[in-house]
């Protein structure tokens, strides 16, 4: 009799157990489902400092170049010169928080990549990415480069990827259009808006137009005396 109230207890203090951490898991998965939502199409943006890329690639090539005790040498030099730099960077950011708004601001080139399918399928995030920009760029002092590649698409789409933009402009903000390979029809279209286009020698650039064959059935029409009336359900419905 013992053994089976021992065991009940056992039993009981296992099932208090499973269900506890039952409730835990299902209270943290309701949060992040949760959280989940809220934040669902918002997407994420990549921010990357071409800078440093280059710089990186530069150095990696110069270091490749050198033989062992001239790379040593080179690497100390290096060092030095960034200790300097972050040394100057403090420095000049003190003297910027004395001078407050008067403090002189760094030119600054953002680039946004737009890589157009028949649909503008990259129109949100590059809505997304032009309200980032937008929300931190000098119009006296930045400009934004939009690297552009579409064969065009959906008139409809394309305006609208066209409009956004225009949104840099009417910022006041210098916007440049970079066309590597193509850029027709409504990639044509949205290059149009920039200050400035720059092209490769190849690039295919301007709008290709649409060609169309169509029958003259009006001399049939009017030869078997066979009249043609447009029925509308409203003086302004077409």
């Amino acid at each position: 009799m013992e053994f089976l109230t021992d065991y009940g207890l056992f039993l009981a203090k296992v099932a208090t157990f499973v269900i506890a951490v039952i409730i835990v898991a299902s209270v943290v998965f309701l949060a992040a489902q949760r959280e989940k939502e809220d934040h669902e199409g918002e997407g994420e943006l990549r921010i990357r400092k071409l800078n440093d890329q280059y710089r990186k690639l530069k150095e990696s090539i110069q270091a490749r170049l050198m033989s062992e005790a001239e790379r040593k040498d080179w690497q100390k030099q290096k060092k030095k010169e960034k200790k300097a730099e972050k040394k100057a960077a403090k420095a000049k950011s003190k003297k910027d928080e004395g001078q407050g708004d008067d403090a002189e601001a760094k030119p600054r080139i953002y680039v946004i990549d737009f890589e157009g399918d028949i649909k503008a399928s990259d129109t949100d995030t590059l809505r997304r990415s032009i309200s980032a920009v937008l929300s931190v760029a000098n119009p006296e002092t930045d400009e934004v480069i939009i690297r552009l590649e579409s064969g065009g698409g959906l008139v409809h789409a394309y305006g609208l990827a066209a409009a956004q933009l225009d949104r840099i402009r009417s910022k006041g903000v210098k916007l440049t259009a970079c066309v590597d390979k193509v850029a027709a029809s409504g990639g044509y279209m949205m290059a149009c808006v920039a200050d400035k286009i720059v092209a490769s020698p190849f690039a295919v650039l301007g709008s290709i137009g649409v060609v169309a064959q169509l029958p003259n059935f009006h001399r049939f029409l009017k030869k078997n005396d066979v009249d043609f009336e447009v029925l509308t359900a409203g003086e302004h419905k077409r």
